[in-house]
């Protein structure tokens, strides 16, 4: 069986925010300019105005995407700056109002405000999204139902979206749950093979309720446009070490799934009712209660599972020369992840005597820092 190339590509979205008032502002025609001239078809619009999207290029390693990210990154935040607004890479801002936001006068988004009604509006959420290229149909299929396992504990270790409207939610990734009420969205169904999805898609194709499977926007998914699988579970991070992180993760999973699979194994497969519960506990919890080991019938710490985790990809890791960031998930366990700091910088702005918008708005001040801090 050839090797696949596992060539990588990061998808992030931000939010732009006034240096000032920190609350989102619309990105300026002239900043999307600036940015196009910078970065040419690396960066784009997302749905509402006050978002942006960039991509990296196709990657052979992870250390290769970080220069890249990197890269895109800074651009964003240069150019910003001249229109007194910076990025934040989080999934919810901390105060927003969504309903005083506007879409993108694109016409995919006026196509989806009209197909998707009042849910859409609500779509004031970012993603990270990662590309694995594999040039083989059947082998995508294959692999998509094995890699839903780890989708849970992937989302546990990203999460950054605790508040809406000025509110904790109480959950670690609020954003699934502004997501989940799109159609054709939550876990990927298990398709026993390639023809079995393209049936499906072509169901609804032909019905004309979708174009193509753009329109599907599950938390794995084949890509429309790439010959790769998109892995789309995770929030946005503030740190861009934490994104390469679940980056070399996920590119490390498809090639031990691959390698089992040229050895005639494969990861057991799991009723999607079982992995529900865990997508549940790592949106509510993050890495905070810890997961389900169906295997051992507990519910076990995130630290356990992530060195499980490491040890099971480190012959991968070494082949895909992504060991260091493989390591980094125990920095994200001993740092916590960003809705954990976030929540810290509330508490300690409330124990200094602040007000509720005041907190809010240093939790803003603190994400526009952390975007900057592994640039």
């Amino acid at each position: 069986m050839a090797t696949p190339d596992f060539t990588i590509g990061i998808e992030e979205e931000y939010l732009l925010v006034d240096r000032d008032s920190l609350a989102l502002v619309e990105v300026p025609d002239a900043l999307m300019a600036d940015c196009k001239q910078a970065l040419a078809d690396q960066v784009s619009p997302e749905y509402l105005q006050c978002q942006i999207e960039i991509g990296t290029g196709v990657c052979r390693t992870v250390g290769e995407a970080r220069e890249d990210l990197s890269h895109l990154r800074r651009t964003i935040a240069d150019c910003a700056a001249k229109y007194n607004a910076a990025p934040i890479a989080a999934s919810c801002h901390p105060f927003a109002d969504w309903k005083t936001q506007h879409h993108t006068d694109k016409e995919r988004y006026h196509q989806l405000r009209q197909d998707l009604g009042g849910v859409v509006r609500r779509m004031l959420i970012c993603g990270m999204h990662v590309h694995v290229g594999l040039d083989d149909n059947a082998l995508r299929a294959d692999l998509m139902r094995q890699i839903s396992y780890f989708l849970p504990h992937l989302l546990a270790l990203s999460t950054s979206s605790p508040f809406w409207q000025g509110e904790d939610t109480g959950l670690s990734s609020y954003r699934l749950t502004i997501f989940d009420n799109l159609p054709r969205t939550g876990l990927p169904p298990q398709l026993s093979s390639w023809d079995e999805y393209e049936r499906s898609v072509k169901a609804l194709v032909d019905l004309g309720l979708i174009e193509d499977s753009t329109k599907i926007w599950w938390d794995l998914r084949p890509s429309h446009r790439f010959p790769t699988l998109e892995t789309r579970i995770c929030d946005v991070c503030p740190r861009m070490e934490d994104t390469l992180a679940l980056a070399a993760v996920i590119q490390c999973l498809h090639r031990m799934l691959w390698r089992l699979r040229t050895r005639n194994q494969r990861w057991r497969i799991y009723d999607r009712f079982l992995i529900s519960e865990n997508r549940w506990r790592a949106q509510r919890y993050g890495i905070e209660e810890g997961l389900i080991d169906f295997g051992r019938g507990e519910i076990v710490p995130m630290a356990e599972l992530t060195e499980e985790l490491i040890d099971l990809l480190a012959e991968d890791a070494e082949a895909l020369d992504c060991t260091r960031e493989v390591a980094h998930m125990r920095t994200i366990l001993d740092r916590g992840t960003s809705s954990i700091r976030q929540r810290a910088v509330k508490a300690a702005a409330e124990a200094a005597g602040a007000d509720r918008d005041a907190q809010m708005r240093a939790v803003v001040s603190h994400l526009i820092e952390e975007y900057q801090a592994d640039l």
